[in-house]
């Protein structure tokens, strides 16, 4: 990565600032739980609406849903994630640390070998025979694999027994799949058309600990399009580029990025890749698009006894919706933004620390600042309107130039500073995060000025 970015600096980073804090902090954390602090907070919300403007406002004839976390069990059975949502597991005898095989695997090999061909009796072969260790004691002393469920379980009422089992969603789509009819129904929407929902999702796997890269709980933004078979394909293809396109008009390079087809498509898949970003951890997925076939509606069909049959109103043909998936976490991408923005920029006398996120999802679109602090009714008075219009924030403690850097620190895109001029002739100054360049406009101009480029 360029700057030389760590992931252990941009965690650094991202406390310091208040993107990201660890969860539980003053109890000395909870693995793999992280929270989102009064700067994160506004990148994520921001994230969430760029990707709803692009997949729902401006995607002709998609729909929104806000499912229920909790569903009737048998919406799991039919998904197959009871019979095999799993992961295949070691522990390490010596320090009793467990790890996923095919992550073993995959680092030993640099990526040169893919697990997810294997079986788990090759893969246990390739561990013995490479004398795969344990990353975090050295010793090789494992146990055979074994299949961990991911989901969590909990129980609903009072006695915990199989019947009252239910279970914490492990992905929004199943919310989707079966409100396929309600929301064709109530919206009168013809094939093909897209259900997009943004959600809570957890997994109960273990992680490698690279910051909120992989978490127990986590967001998922995903678009489901439901077409007839014979346009499956050509969908497949358009929603690749949609989301590549969404990317880079977040600012995304393009050589940060690539597609990777699955070496190993699922038996009810016509084709299936991901799009990998360059990490500091290296090349990694960010998010999935997927040609699903019927497979997801028919399986509904099965397990409720409901027909999920789709009535062309011309032709009056019955079928069940193929279904082409793009999906993609929230949380990751705010941290493959975060990892896009950052840049360390040698100055004359010191190195500035910016993030140079797109100006549409940056946490404040605007920090006021008073040259002294006896500029601070006016400021205040400039403050107050301008967050009428968008996020701001308002400082006056430190040096303009301590100021200036720290909203470079956050992404702020433009400051605007009172001077003892601004009460004569109603002017502020306004610099720009990225050139740093100063111009000098009329207060009642700041919104006209700034709002035009926060548009995506």
């Amino acid at each position: 990565m360029e700057n030389n970015l760590t992931m252990e600096k941009l965690v650094s980073h991202c406390k310091a600032t208040g993107f990201v804090y660890p969860g539980s902090d003053i109890y000395d954390g909870l693995a793999n739980t992280w929270d989102y602090g009064p700067i994160g907070v506004e990148l994520k919300n921001n994230i969430k609406r760029a990707w709803w403007k692009r997949f729902v406002q401006e995607n002709e004839n998609s729909f929104g849903v806000d499912a229920a976390i909790l569903m009737n069990p048998k919406v799991w059975e039919a998904s197959g994630h009871v019979a095999s949502f799993s992961d295949p597991k070691m522990d390490c005898k010596s320090c009793k640390t467990r790890h996923r095989a095919d992550n073993l695997i995959e680092a030993h090999s640099k990526g040169a070998v893919k697990p997810d061909l294997m079986t788990n009796e090759e893969m246990e072969k390739y561990i013995a025979e490479h004398h795969v260790c344990c990353p975090r004691c050295g010793n090789f002393n494992w146990t055979p694999i074994r299949q961990f469920n991911l989901m969590f379980e909990t129980s609903r009422g009072t006695i915990g027994d199989d019947q009252s089992k239910i279970y914490l969603r492990p992905e929004t789509a199943q919310g989707e799949f079966v409100n396929f009819l309600n929301v064709q129904r109530t919206t009168r929407a013809k094939v093909p058309f897209g259900i997009a929902q943004i959600g809570k999702a957890f997994r109960n796997e273990i992680t490698p600990g690279n910051f909120i890269f992989r978490t127990i709980e986590f967001e998922q933004m995903e678009h489901q399009q439901f077409c007839r078979a014979d346009q499956s394909e050509e969908y497949y293809k358009t929603y690749k580029q949609k989301a590549w396109n969404f990317l880079l008009d977040l600012g995304f390079a393009e050589d940060h990025l690539k597609f990777k087809d699955h070496d190993k498509l699922a038996h009810y898949a016509a084709a299936a890749c991901d799009i990998n970003y360059l990490f500091p951890i290296g090349w990694s997925e960010l998010n999935g698009i997927h040609n699903r076939t019927n497979y997801d509606l028919s399986r509904h069909q099965e397990f409720s006894g409901k027909s999920m049959q789709y009535t062309d109103p011309i032709t009056n043909e019955k079928y069940i919706p193929s279904v082409v998936e793009y999906s993609i976490g929230c949380d990751r991408l705010l941290l493959a933004t975060l990892c896009e923005a950052y840049a360390e920029e040698q100055l004359e006398n010191e190195t500035r620390i910016v993030m140079h996120f797109h100006p549409a999802i940056a946490p404040y679109k605007v920090a006021v600042l008073p040259l002294q602090k006896n500029l601070s009714e006016k400021a205040k008075e400039v403050y107050n309107s301008l967050r009428k219009h968008f996020m701001c924030t308002y400082d006056e403690a430190g040096s303009i130039g301590k100021r200036y850097r720290r909203q470079d620190q956050i992404g702020t895109p433009f400051c605007v500073t009172i001077d003892f001029d601004s009460l004569e002739d109603n002017c502020v100054t306004i610099r720009d995060r990225d050139t740093m360049k100063q111009e000098r406009i009329k207060i009642e101009d700041i919104a006209k000025f700034v709002s035009p480029k926060l548009e995506f």
